[in-house]
């Protein structure tokens, strides 16, 4: 790894903004301003680049043309971004597969023989037998481009039929298709424009699903999603007979889940106006015309059906357990008060998963896992072995199965599945992939630092062995801190490409997360959103004061809640780092809430009409709004998606444009926007080694290192 002096030269692009040129000779794309604003409370919160909202426009597609334009160019510059592609390509080219499922006669599972763009779904009788499985689904004959992807599959009970969902450019709006299993043919019945759904069976008669229903002239990629609405669809009949069952403006929600017990007794249905806490409804599919029973009808906790026996319901919820906890109750009387403990809260956060008739109870210990078995009455009866720290999951089946197929993997872990006996407790490797990798080269190492208001939060560390801590190592810390999201110990093959070539990678555990249940959730969000900013700056701190790093070979890096994280941290702190990556950020906490499913997050934001001391908070700390003319900002790296239907693009657009505009030092700062692609969906593996190596090319480049010499 040899340090580059960079040579600001000959990089010379077409247009001007505002007449000057900055930023090592590159010359951004003209961006007009046009006088906009909002008065919240008699203040007036000025917006000049409003118009690039609409990215549907002749003026914003223009906009986007010049802005990916430039941004190429730049690329064209580095001298070892193809190398990166080309290490990123070789690296994960290697066969990989997915936890095998049971479904009727047949074993279902995802493989990639390497290089294909996206997973194909085989089957085969016998899971030890995949070198003769059959293809049964090859989402890469969807569309010539790519462009239509695979987004879930739901089977039949009895495997005969399997509805699955696809999305056209990465789009959160999915079509559902239904497969016979038998055939391989589809049966006709197509389900047009869901969204934020599931699909559930109905024994073979039919399915739920949900969807919103879109105003005629509404463009569907910049709706504001309002009345989830959840509907049944009989088959064989058309989608125009699709039977309304809640939701929509009769039962007015923001997300609506709507899902049947294994054994078909009950349709579950789960309510909510944020990505936090929801109702709870049964309706008994036993009986003609049966009501809606509710269960719960505030929002004061999460919860939902984990599993039944009969009339007895299992509830998983952090009701009075911010830890969360499994209870039983009778379906005749199921109201809160009358739930008792199955597996009761403990010390740390628990997931409960179903399968041979038992739970598996994963817990998470200061970010990694253990598992344990319980029976239905609540006895503990074995923890299963996992190999080292690290992150586990899979631990689900049908009720008459007797094995499952779980997945292990940490940072120097390559993710391996597992057979697991349900009966005798036994694990055995069912699968491993085939990698040139040794993780005894490797060290991962969890600290607990201190924040701001001394608060401990724990951070993993990977790097390769022998690096020298002398401050001068490149180091990637990512982060998210919002919205109960746990970030666990995972191996990441392209981030091998980052450790190998002396990189360090650092993950903090931020409050607004989940890894230590839902008062650590609560300590990020609304009013104490800049616990979770104070969190990542103390994080960066650590790392430059123990000299894992220094500025100058520091990049921040983080997407959607992420690229918020990133957009805070750097117009709070520019001096901190030298590289940030704002990756389809809620970077406007003014009008976040304005488009598409914002408004659905304000259980973690607050909204500037809240009230005036709602509205100053958010002010106090929205990146578009704290660009600051005369600062000296890193090198950017903006990017969104041109199919973003969850985080509104123009919110990146114009801070992209507001940094070009204000920045007052040479650092780029580049905007880049994906084509047929929407929330960190729809990426093929073409665009996603691309992505990838874009990223690590403009770390590098303008930390000033080249990793290959």
């Amino acid at each position: 790894m040899k340090r580059l002096v960079i040579i600001a030269s000959a990089l010379l692009i077409a247009g001007c903004h505002s007449g000057t040129q900055k930023a090592a000779n590159i010359i951004y794309p003209a961006t007009k301003t046009v006088d906009s604003s909002d008065i919240f409370y008699g203040i007036k919160v000025a917006d000049p680049y409003r118009w690039l909202e609409d990215y549907s426009s002749a003026d914003t597609k223009e906009w986007i043309k010049a802005e990916n334009k430039v941004t190429d160019q730049y690329f064209d510059q580095i001298p070892f971004r193809e190398r990166i592609k080309k290490d990123l390509t070789s690296l994960i080219n290697f066969s990989r597969i997915t936890n095998p499922e049971k479904h009727g006669d047949y074993y279902y599972f995802n493989k990639n023989t390497g290089l294909q763009n996206q997973n194909i779904l085989y089957r085969a009788k016998n899971p030890a037998d995949t070198a003769s499985a059959e293809v049964f689904l090859d989402p890469n004959t969807f569309a010539h481009n790519g462009a239509v992807t695979l987004q879930g599959t739901s089977f039949t009970n009895d495997g005969a039929l399997m509805a699955y969902l696809v999305s056209n450019g990465g789009s959160d709006w999915r079509d559902i298709l239904v497969k016979n299993t038998g055939t391989g043919n589809l049966v006709g019945d197509t389900i047009k424009n869901t969204k934020f759904s599931g699909v559930s069976w109905k024994g073979d008669e039919g399915f739920y699903y949900c969807t919103y229903d879109i105003p005629k002239g509404e463009n569907r990629l910049t709706y504001k999603t309002i009345h989830h609405t959840l509907y049944y669809h009989k088959m064989g009949t058309p989608q125009s007979a699709d039977v309304f069952v809640f939701g929509g403006d009769k039962e007015p929600y923001r997300y609506i889940s709507g899902y049947t017990t294994e054994d078909g007794h009950y349709l579950v249905i789960l309510g909510a106006n944020t990505t936090t806490n929801n109702t709870l409804y049964i309706r008994d599919l036993t009986k003609q015309n049966a009501p809606v029973v509710p269960i719960v009808t505030d929002y004061k906790s999460m919860q939902t059906v984990a599993d039944n026996d009969g009339s007895t319901l299992f509830i998983y919820t952090n009701r009075d357990a911010p830890d969360y906890r499994l209870v039983k109750v009778d379906a005749s009387n199921p109201s809160p008060d009358n739930w008792k403990d199955v597996i009761p809260e403990s010390k740390n956060v628990l997931e409960v998963s179903t399968g041979g008739g038992y739970f598996f109870a994963t817990y998470m210990v200061d970010v990694k896992n253990k598992v344990y078995q319980y029976d239905h009455d609540g006895n503990q009866i074995r923890e299963i072995a996992l190999p080292t720290a690290g992150t586990a999951g899979g631990f689900n089946a049908y009720k008459d199965q007797t094995d499952l197929y779980y997945t292990f993997t940490s940072f120097t872990y390559p993710s391996t599945i597992y057979h697991y006996n349900m009966k005798d407790g036994s694990s055995s490797l069912y699968w491993k992939p085939s990698l040139n990798f040794n993780p005894d080269d490797y060290v991962t190492k969890q600290v607990f630092y201190s924040s701001k208001d001394s608060t401990k939060i724990p951070m993993y560390i990977v790097y390769k062995k022998g690096i020298q801590l002398d401050g001068e190592n490149p180091t990637w810390l990512y982060g998210y801190g919002g919205f109960g999201v746990s970030l666990m110990p995972t191996f990441s093959v392209s981030r091998m490409e980052w450790l190998e070539h002396g990189g360090i990678y650092a993950q903090p555990n931020l409050r607004g997360g989940g890894e230590y249940g839902e008062q650590w959730h609560l300590a990020g969000t609304r009013m104490h959103k800049q616990n979770v900013f104070d969190d990542f700056i103390a994080a960066a701190e650590y790392l430059t004061k123990e000299k894992y790093t220094s500025k100058q070979y520091l990049a921040v890096v983080g997407g959607s809640n992420g690229g918020l994280l990133v957009g805070a941290t750097m117009t709070q702190r520019p001096d901190l780092m030298q590289v940030a990556l704002p990756s389809a950020g809620v970077l406007d906490m003014i009008r976040y809430n304005k488009f598409t499913a914002g408004a659905g997050w304000a259980y973690d934001y607050g909204t500037a009409e809240d009230s005036l001391a709602m509205f100053k908070y958010l002010l106090g700390y929205s990146p578009l709004q704290n660009i600051k003319k005369g600062v000296h900002y890193p090198a950017t790296l903006v990017w969104a998606a041109d199919h973003d239907d969850r985080v509104e693009p123009g919110l990146s657009f114009k801070f992209a444009a507001t940094l070009q505009a204000d920045n007052a030092g040479n650092n780029p700062v580049l905007m880049q926007i994906g084509h047929d692609v929407g929330h960190f969906t729809g990426m093929d593996l073409t665009k996603v080694i691309s992505h990838t190596a874009d990223q690590y090319a403009f770390a590098w480049y303008n930390m000033g290192v080249d990793p290959f010499k």
